[in-house]
C-alpha cells in the first residue's frame, strides 16, 4: 500500500486572510463545507484574532457555529493568544495553531516581539490547550529567507523547530513565507533538520511566487515529509511581492502527491465545488 499524504488545507484561514475585502461569512461557511465533503480531513477554518488587527477574521465564532462537521475532520484555527484559544476552546475547535517565526526581523514586523519573547507568550496557551485536550501545530515561518533579514540559517531553523516540539506542538508547518527556496536550498534546509528532528513531525508550507512550490514539495517528499499545507484555488497572494502567487494550490499539490505514487484520499472532483467558490472570492 502506497505512503498516505495529508494535506492540511489553510485556504480558509492563511488564504482568506490576507485577502483585502471581507468575505461573507456564509460564503466562508460553504467554503469549508465544500472542502469536508471532498475529503480534507485537517482544516484550518479560522483565526480567531483582535478584529482591529486582523478584520478579515472577525466572524470566527459564526464560522465555526455555522459549518456542517464531517466526521473525522479536524476544524484548526490560530490562537496567537491565550484569549484567542479561549474563544476557539467555546467555538468548538478540535486543534489550534501557534505563529512563530525564524527571524528576528519579521518576527518584531509581525508579532511586534523578538522571537525568545513569542515563545513566552506560547507558553500559557500551551498549558491550557492541553488542559482542554486540544491538540496544537507549530508554524514557523521565513525558513528560507526574510524580507527584512535576508537568507535563514538552517541551525537557527533547527533550533526553533525544535522548541516548538519541546513546548508540545505535535507538528511544525515550515513556511517558505516569500517564495524564496529552490530545490537546492529546500533540500539542504532539510538535511541539516532532519539530523535533529524527526520527518513525521514536520509539514511543508510552501509558496509559487516564483513557480517552485511544486518541486519543493516533491524535495520534502523525498526527505520523508508526508504533510502538506495547501490553499484552494491558491487562495492568499505574497504580501512581499504584489499580485503574484502565494500559498500553493491545493490541487497542485495533490498533483505531485499522486504522480510520486503516495495516496491522499481527496475526492478531486468533488474538490470542484470549494475550488469554484475560491474562484468566486478571489475574481
Amino acid at each position: 500500500m502506497a505512503d498516505h499524504v495529508t494535506v492540511f488545507e489553510v485556504g480558509p484561514r492563511d488564504g482568506l486572510q490576507s485577502l483585502g475585502a471581507q468575505v461573507p461569512t456564509d460564503t466562508k461557511i460553504d467554503l469549508i463545507d465544500a472542502l469536508s465533503r471532498a475529503g480534507l480531513k485537517k482544516i484550518e477554518a479560522t483565526s480567531f484574532v483582535s478584529p482591529r488587527w486582523v478584520p478579515q477574521m472577525a466572524d470566527a465564532a459564526e464560522v465555526m457555529a455555522g459549518i456542517t462537521r464531517a466526521e473525522g475532520v479536524s476544524y484548526a484555527a490560530l490562537t496567537p493568544n491565550l484569549r484567542g484559544l479561549e474563544a476557539a476552546v467555546a467555538a468548538g475547535c478540535d486543534e489550534v495553531a501557534v505563529f512563530a517565526a525564524a527571524s528576528e526581523g519579521f518576527s518584531r514586523a509581525n508579532l511586534n516581539c523578538s522571537i525568545e519573547e513569542s515563545f513566552g507568550r506560547f507558553a500559557p496557551i500551551m498549558r491550557q490547550a492541553q488542559e482542554n485536550g486540544l491538540r496544537v501545530r507549530g508554524y514557523l515561518s521565513t525558513v528560507i529567507a526574510c524580507p527584512f533579514d535576508g537568507p535563514t540559517p538552517a541551525e537557527t531553523v533547527t533550533r526553533w523547530t525544535e522548541r516548538l516540539l519541546e513546548l508540545g506542538c505535535y507538528e511544525v508547518s515550515l513556511g517558505d513565507t516569500i517564495g524564496a527556496g529552490q530545490p537546492e536550498t529546500v533540500g539542504r534546509l532539510f538535511d541539516a533538520l532532519l539530523e535533529r528532528v524527526p520527518a513525521e513531525k514536520l509539514a511543508g508550507h510552501f509558496h509559487d511566487t516564483h513557480g517552485q512550490a511544486g518541486a519543493l514539495v516533491e524535495v520534502a517528499l523525498d526527505h520523508g515529509l508526508r504533510s502538506f499545507d495547501a490553499s484552494v484555488g491558491g487562495l492568499g497572494g505574497c504580501p512581499y511581492a504584489p499580485g503574484a502567487p502565494g500559498n500553493i494550490d491545493t490541487r497542485a499539490v495533490l498533483s505531485v502527491i499522486e504522480a510520486r505514487g503516495f495516496e491522499h484520499g481527496i475526492d478531486i472532483n468533488a474538490l470542484q465545488k470549494a475550488e469554484r467558490i475560491a474562484a468566486g472570492i478571489s475574481a
